[in-house]
């Protein structure tokens, strides 16, 4: 007897899985939504980004016994009588730095609400302590982009955090666990855990599994997936209050993409594209589970607001795990000068050599960046749209160098600058940055253990028995990609030089016809194209080479760019390495993840075929 007595049907239908967090900070109330809204049959919330991993460490440094998600406490208080009631099982990776933590919180919930819950966790995943001892036995921990090794920075590591697979979470729902609270996984195995558990797959059913993990990457991001974060917005209904995501995974890895039926938004292909496209580089997307070829996907329309995710292959799990480090990287502290009206670059001019006259340059701070953000529009009606800022951010290990003696002499400046001077807030002091490190590291350095409702622990290997390294994957994947292409499938495009040279254009903004998705990956920034047919994507495929898209994005002109096609969904992506410095943590940038990169490139005027324009 597994505990699921309750859950004889599962396997003889998909199993209905609902998303109801994108991120720690995501609609509160999302969760009730989900839950009264319409069956299913899973719950589960992403709450771990990258930084999110800093936020939850600065949380226990204050208090011990925190560094989990809050939140999730709130939005269970409102929903778990009702999930107990009617059978819905909760998945989640509130747990982030604390899942014992959480665990006993929610208990502690439990009771007081007068339920009998049972709440297991996942645990293994924090390697801080071995750290040392992991360079020491010869793993250098290099930087998974710039390869370099950890120990050449002075900084100490105050996360280190191996994402974990699914297998911890099929094992506690199989065991009985009505709620499953993990640290670090992999955003997809908060899907393919409690898939695998429905359908009782093994951990080598690696189709199966693949179509788990696509599944898994549309809903992570919560209303991404329903018209959230869409360039085609204005043809979203309900966009103020879109529904969340659900995706009903079927016992052969396939799915459908859709949402309770009545709320805002959509799920279109395009929609399920362009969550996609989001957060990844080439098409084997590597988890400890499988990997998943995305050039395999396929989307078919099925009904209202239905898409249906087919064909997806996977290949063994990589024979390493990915792990986060994050660093204390010093402190930091911005400050924001408001230019308003005539003469901004003059006035902008003065600001940089006041500040270096008063309060020091480059050589006085570890980093110091300063630049003009233009928004200023001439002989406007409106006073704020003829304003532009200009931000200086400093960085320094010495917390007092970049505090107060940094934020108050720029407010001394006040009465003594260019006409007009205001910022944009007041003096603060300095607040910790962190900088982001991947590595990989070998599974024996990871101890991964589910703690049972019932107090019993189980220890599970974090890999398979099958693997292989992830470059040999990406081998055996292009040349199954080949041979689709010799024998006239659609892993490949002849693009034709006809489309983009013998027909008359029209110069208009790219994102006329194509869309875009962009987010960030530590250092790296990605943004994934699409067109929204196949004449369309002939086009983009043939067009937006990596040196067209350095010629639209003046900053990537002396960066490494990748460039990857995905020909089934009609895109086209790009990885512009180093965009984001040390990530978004630490990143000087304006948009420090790239969630307007994908924006501005659509703005940029090219030419285009008249014909598809039309």
């Amino acid at each position: 007897m597994d505990g699921n007595a309750r859950y004889d049907h599962r396997g003889t239908r998909p199993v209905r899985i609902g998303n109801c967090s994108g991120f720690y900070g995501d609609r509160l109330a999302a969760a009730k939504e989900m839950v009264m809204d319409g069956p299913i049959d899973v719950l589960t919330g992403d709450y771990l980004a990258e930084l999110t991993m800093l936020i939850l460490w600065k949380a226990r440094s204050k208090d011990s016994e925190r560094g989990y998600a809050t939140t999730f406490l709130t939005q269970m208080e409102e929903v778990l009588a009702t999930c107990l009631e009617r059978g819905i099982k909760v998945v989640a990776n509130a747990g982030g730095l604390n899942p014992a933590g959480l665990s006993h919180r929610l208990t502690e919930l439990a009771t007081k609400l007068g339920l009998d819950a049972k709440i297991s966790y996942v645990d293994g995943d924090d390697i801080l302590q071995d750290v040392d001892n992991i360079i020491g036995a010869g793993n250098p921990l290099s930087h998974m982009d710039t390869g370099l090794d950890l120990d050449t920075l002075t900084s100490p590591s105050i996360t280190a955090n191996a994402y974990l697979g699914a297998s911890g979470i099929q094992s506690a729902l199989a065991k009985g666990a009505d709620v499953v609270v993990t640290g670090r996984v992999t955003d997809a195995s908060l899907v393919v855990g409690p898939a695998a558990w429905w359908h009782g797959w093994d951990r080598e059913d690696w189709d199966n599994l693949a179509g788990a993990v696509v599944a898994g990457h549309v809903i992570e991001c919560g209303t991404q997936a329903t018209g959230g974060n869409y360039p085609f917005f204005r043809e979203v209904p309900g966009l103020e209050h879109p529904g969340f995501p659900i995706a009903e995974v079927a016992s052969d890895g396939t799915s459908v993409i859709t949402k309770h039926v009545g709320t805002g938004g959509q799920v279109t292909p395009d929609t399920v594209t362009a969550q996609l496209l989001y957060e990844i580089a080439g098409p084997c997307y590597a988890n400890p589970d499988v990997v998943a070829d995305f050039s395999t996907i396929r989307l078919e329309t099925v009904g209202t607001d239905r898409v249906k995710i087919s064909g997806v292959k996977g290949y063994p799990a990589p024979d390493k795990l990915k792990v986060c480090i994050n660093l204390l990287g010093g402190w930091r502290n911005s400050i924001g000068f408001v230019l308003t009206g005539l003469d901004i670059e003059g006035k902008a001019a003065l600001i940089e050599r006041t500040v270096l006259h008063e309060i020091g340059g480059k050589d006085d701070f570890g980093e110091m960046d300063m630049r003009l953000i233009r928004c200023d529009h001439p002989d406007y009606p409106a006073h704020q749209l003829s304003t532009a800022e200009f931000r200086i951010t400093v960085k320094d290990v010495d917390a007092k160098k970049v505090g107060r003696a940094f934020s108050s002499k720029a407010i001394e400046m006040a009465l003594a600058g260019y006409p007009g001077l205001y910022l944009t807030s007041l003096p603060q002091d300095a607040s910790a940055y962190g900088i982001y490190w991947p590595a990989l590291v070998d599974p024996q350095w990871v101890h991964q253990k589910v703690v049972h409702y019932d107090g019993t622990v189980e220890d599970l290997d974090v890999l398979p028995e099958h693997t292989l390294p992830l470059a040999e994957i990406e081998r055996v994947q292009a040349r199954d990609a080949e041979k689709v292409l010799r024998a006239g499938g659609s892993a490949g495009v002849a693009h034709t030089e006809d489309i983009v040279a013998h027909t008359e254009d029209a110069r208009v903004p790219l994102g006329t016809i194509i869309g875009a998705r962009s987010g960030d990956k530590g250092p790296n920034a990605n943004v994934g194209f699409w067109a929204r047919d196949t004449l369309g994507y002939e086009w983009l495929a043939g067009y937006l080479t990596v040196t067209r898209l350095k010629e639209l994005l003046e900053e990537a002109r002396d960066l490494q760019v990748d460039r990857y096609e995905l020909p089934n969904i009609n895109a086209v992506n790009f990885v512009i390495h180093g965009l984001l410095q040390e990530g978004v943590a630490s990143s000087t940038r304006p948009d420090p993840q790239a969630k307007g990169l994908g924006e501005y490139l659509r703005s940029r005027l090219v030419e285009i075929p008249r014909h598809l324009v039309s």
